[in-house]
Parts: structure tokens; sequence; C-alpha cells
């Protein structure tokens, strides 16, 4: 089942399924309770392109700031419950765009029926996740393992239920630490069903093995036109999920807009410190609305010619360096005035 013809599902005021764009998605790790804190961090992430944002609700007090932090953002909010019911039913009370729930730790059936018929009556989605580290003992010992195949039969399991309780605004994810056991799970799972999917490699881990986890199993799912929003999961400022999610798509031809940044690897010609000027050069372009490619280069010898395929770029020597324009050298300037100067002609691009 390709994502054109998945379900659509409306979660604020975005749409995901029926071959909507690919929206990202990330989660605060703030404390949801600390109002100010929370929206901070969110107005952060829609800066840098965050579509829809998730916040943890673990206690009522959470729940409860939901209505005050909705007020103050202008993307969709997912409340995450784990266990309790009633924390469900509060966050859609509060003002929660979605809810995230696994039925599986929600407990008996009559408290999974309070929350689908809450849902229901406010026409609010559910995404329902299951997760290769919870999954029943049963379905481990049928399966002898923790499996793909398992893993689907445990989200559709899930997904009945909520459905044979009469309601089916729902997003599914399956999520694995184990990459190719997650890839596999959404071929498997593209093929039962037609709810939207919400990709994520789940525990990824750190800024390096995070990114190379997600990249590869995020390009081998979405390749294949399977998935209809993504949460790239790292340990750390979740600024940095929202640009590996929006690099991954533009490199798989997802995405349009953004500034590609490309630079050299450092060499022993180097006279600049290129690492430190790559990453500011990043940061900088990254609320920049332009569509298209910046070079970064470490000397004066291949720069003008490696970023020719780049619309501008910089190149550095001994403490000054090189501003180019559509491969041409445009201007000579100190070291220090090359940020300033770069960030200026991309303001001003196309006047």
């Amino acid at each position: 089942m390709g994502r054109e013809n998945t379900k659509e599902i409306k979660i604020g005021d975005r749409v995901i399924g029926g071959g909507n764009p690919v929206l990202i998605q990330s989660m605060t790790n703030t404390k949801t309770e600390d109002v100010r804190a929370t929206v901070a961090q969110i107005h952060k992430l829609a800066g840098a392109g965050c579509d829809i944002i998730r916040c943890a609700v673990p206690d009522m007090e959470a729940a409860a700031a939901l209505t005050e932090i909705k007020k103050q953002i202008g993307i969709p909010l997912v409340a995450d419950i784990h266990f309790d019911y009633r924390l469900a039913i509060a966050a859609m009370e509060h003002g929660a765009d979605k809810i995230r729930i696994n039925p599986g730790n929600i407990g008996a059936r009559e408290r999974l029926l309070a929350v689908v018929k809450e849902a229901k009556d406010r026409n609010i989605p559910i995404r329902v996740g299951v997760n290769s580290g919870s999954l029943e003992k049963e379905l481990v010992e049928k399966y002898h393992g923790v499996t793909p195949e398992g893993l689907v039969e445990s989200a559709l399991d899930k997904v009945k239920m909520i459905e044979d309780m009469g309601y089916d605004n729902l997003v599914i994810s399956i999520k694995s630490s184990d990459v190719m056991m997650c890839v596999r799970a959404h071929e498997i799972i593209a093929e039962k069903t037609a709810y939207p999917l919400h990709v994520g490699i789940t525990e990824a881990g750190t800024i390096i093995s995070g990114n190379i986890k997600s990249a590869v199993g995020l390009s081998l799912i979405l390749n294949q036109g399977i998935g209809d929003t993504i949460r790239v999961s790292l340990t750390g400022d979740p600024l940095e999920e929202i640009k590996s999610a929006k690099l991954i798509l533009r490199t798989l031809g997802l995405r349009k807009g953004g500034i590609e940044v490309v630079s050299c690897p450092t060499c022993g010609r180097t006279k600049i410190n290129l690492i430190e000027l790559a990453n500011a050069v990043e940061n900088m372009v990254s609320d920049i609305p332009l569509d298209l490619k910046v070079a970064v280069m470490g000397c004066v010898v291949n720069g003008p010619g490696e970023a020719r395929e780049a619309d501008i770029g910089i190149a550095g020597g001994i403490g000054e360096g090189l501003l180019i324009k559509h491969g041409e050298i445009y201007k000579k300037l100190p070291e220090e005035e090359l940020l300033p100067a770069l960030r200026e002609e991309l303001l001003h691009w196309g006047e």
C-alpha cells in the first residue's frame, strides 16, 4: 500500500496520509507542566521545520498544562500517554489534537473504551503505538522471539480492538531499535492496512548512531512509498531531530526547499577552521526559506571549482577567504567577515 493510498487523517490543521507530504514530528524534552519552557522549545522546533509536536503527559498537572500550551503554539500537539487511561481523557479535554497510546498498557477493555469514546466524541485521532520492547508474551512465544510478523500482528490486534469499538480515526506506529526488523515490519503492515503510518526507529541513540540508524531505516521504508509522517529519535536536543528529518526527506526527493550545505572533507591544505565554519553555516541558514545549495570549502585550491556546483559558497585561505557566486569569485574577505557576508547575500538572494 503506497502512501498515496493511505487513509487521510487530520491532526489539528495538518493532514497526513492520502499522498499528502510526509510530515516531520518531534517530541519536547521539557517538563510539560513548565508551560514557558515547553512553549519556547516548541517555537524553536516549529521555526526549524517541525510540523507536529508531541508532549509527554505523565500526570494530571501535565495534562492540565496543555490548555495553556495550545493557546501559544501554531502547530498541532500530540499527547503521549502510557498506563493511565484518565490521562488520555484529560489530555483530550485540555485540547490535544491527537493522542498516542499503546492499548496494551492502558489496561482493561472498559478503560480503552472510555478513551475511544472521548476521542470519537471530539473526533481526535489516536496513534496506536506498539514497540518491540513490549511485545506480548504470547506473540513472542508464537513467533519464537520478537519478529516483524509478531509486531504487525500486535499492532493490527490493537487496531481491531478500537475498530470494534466503532472508531477508525487512527494512525499506526510500529517501532523497534532493530533497524532491519523495523523495515520488514513496515513492508508487511503496508500490505495489510490502509491506515497512515508514523515511521521512526525507536531508541535510535546518540547523534551519530541515531542519525545513521534513522537515515538507513527511514530511507529503506520511505523509498518504497511507505510512511506518512516521521520522527528521527535522537538522544539530545530535539532541534537535531528536525535537521536530520528534513535532510532525509530532501535527500530522498520527498521534500523541496531549504538550503543544502555541502562541505569538503578537511585535508592538509585546509587553512581555516572548516569544521566549525561548516557547522556555523548550517545553523545560520536553517531559518532562510530558499531552495539552493551552499558550498563551504577549506582551501582556495579546489574551493572555487568544487563550489561551481553550488549556487553560492565560501572558500577559506589563511585568515581570509573567497565568496563565490555561481562558480565565479565574487569577493575576497577577511575570515571573520565570511559568515556575515554569506548571510547577507542569502537574505537578499534574487533581489
